[in-house]
């Protein structure tokens, strides 16, 4: 029992950081749980993880102005993030380019352009910082900031939330009823920019998007109903925080990136063994078939 608690109970109960790395994930993983659902059911994944990259110019700049000061990367963060998605939604709807392919072309020229700022203006551990995040790391100013995240994401969401999944099966329809289709779509992505400005705090702009991604991806395999995939989403992200802080710690690991490994760990687990669409279900029903 000792050894039980030393290490799933200990870290948390002797070391603050540890505590609000902890709560730090618990915000996460309630913001991003029901926005990567919604990202995976528009077949939008890889645009998620665009968004998250976008992010970086506006964090470097609120970097080069203020520092490491949360107020200001999240706020340059977000304004870029949204420009991005703002030009992105403007060169799809004025030219024959679809919307993947301009997300793509100017995450890499976010990327690129914000790595150069923090280069040039800042030190390497000050890039690592932006680029991988450290939770371990968290103030109670950022805190607030993912739980303000967090409570926006479900409050959006609780509203609007029948015109997002009928937007998502059947956009044309939502259209023809009632003309808020465009609106649902940008209101989503203004959640998406919130939320990857809020991860980059923990989990860094390289990072972020694996814990709102990957447990989204690992629900499709054991539930079906958006409501279910949103709860399993949620806890399975939950519990990849959880035991991805237990073994950094006791390891002495990276923490972002080992919360990103767990879920990717959880994520191989399902597709192999699911029950949904799962690898072993799949051959074991063809077997049956044959025989």
């Amino acid at each position: 029992m000792n050894i039980l608690y030393d290490w799933l109970i200990g870290p948390f109960f002797d070391f603050s950081f540890m505590r609000r790395a902890l709560v730090a994930c618990f915000a996460l993983s309630f913001g991003s749980g029901i926005i990567g659902v919604f990202l995976v059911l528009r077949r939008m994944s890889l645009i998620g993880d665009t968004m998250a990259h976008s992010v970086l110019p506006g964090v470097a700049i609120g970097f080069m102005v203020s520092g490491i000061s949360v107020p200001a990367m999240s706020l340059g963060g977000f304004l870029a993030g949204f420009l991005v998605a703002t030009f992105s939604g403007f060169i799809c709807r004025f030219t024959s380019q679809k919307e993947d392919a301009s997300f793509a072309s100017l995450f890499m020229i976010s990327l690129a352009f914000g790595v150069l700022l923090v280069s040039i203006h800042g030190s390497t551990v000050d890039l690592m910082h932006i680029l991988f995040g450290s939770i371990l790391a968290i103030d109670d100013m950022s805190l607030i900031l993912m739980a303000s995240v967090a409570s926006v994401t479900l409050l959006a969401q609780a509203v609007i939330f029948r015109g997002l999944v009928v937007e998502c099966f059947d956009p044309l329809f939502l259209r023809a009823l009632n003309g808020y289709g465009g609106f649902y779509h940008v209101l989503f992505l203004v959640l998406v920019v919130l939320n990857m400005v809020s991860g980059f705090q923990a989990l860094g702009t390289l990072m972020a998007v694996g814990l709102i991604m990957l447990p989204a991806t690992t629900a499709r395999f054991w539930v079906r109903e958006v409501w279910s995939l949103i709860c399993l989403t949620t806890l399975i992200a939950f519990i990849s925080g959880y035991v991805g802080l237990v073994i950094s710690y006791q390891f002495n690991l990276p923490s972002g990136p080992t919360i990103v490994l767990i879920a990717g760990m959880i994520y191989l687990f399902s597709l192999t063994v699911g029950s949904i669409d799962g690898i072993f279900l799949q051959l074991m029903t063809r077997r049956h078939f044959r025989s």
